[in-house]
């Protein structure tokens, strides 16, 4: 019977002592569509000649991929215990120019270079670094 299986790997991981990572918080972050909504706590806005919204979308493959507002980028993530997430450094990103300044590419690229942890309520993601104010808040789109 798969649910015996299942509790006792719980029990086992209990006694050993290792936390276990809820996989109920893991399925409300992958696979789905994130748009930026605040980005360091001011609300943010398509500009006129912007091609589509700022977003990610965490894959199960442990891969992000998303669009900055003039440039797609992907790369890769790591999550831990505890809300933890680490991102990848080094994700690749196309070279569009970038002309509109009011996109703030460069400060949406860094969210992800910065953020330790994330808070999900309903369908608003925050990644956050230490416990300090939001660095970017994300609302789920469903298609």
């Amino acid at each position: 019977n798969p649910m015996e299986l299942k509790n006792i790997k719980v029990i086992e991981t209990i006694k050993s002592g290792k936390i276990i990572f809820s996989a109920m918080e893991e399925e409300e972050i992958i696979n789905k569509y994130w748009k930026l909504i605040t980005l360091d706590g001011q609300p943010v806005l398509m500009t006129a000649d912007q091609e589509k919204e700022q977003y990610f979308i965490l894959k199960s493959d442990n891969t992000i991929n998303g669009f900055a507002g003039c440039n797609y980028f992907n790369g890769t993530y790591e999550l831990q215990e505890l809300n933890r997430i680490r991102f990848n450094e080094n994700m690749a990103v196309t070279k569009k120019y970038c002309a509109d300044e009011n996109i703030k590419e460069y400060d949406f690229l860094e969210v992800f270079m910065l953020a330790d942890n994330y808070i999900i309520t309903g369908d608003t993601l925050s990644l956050n670094v230490g416990r300090s104010a939001p660095l970017a808040v994300f609302e789920a789109v469903y298609f």
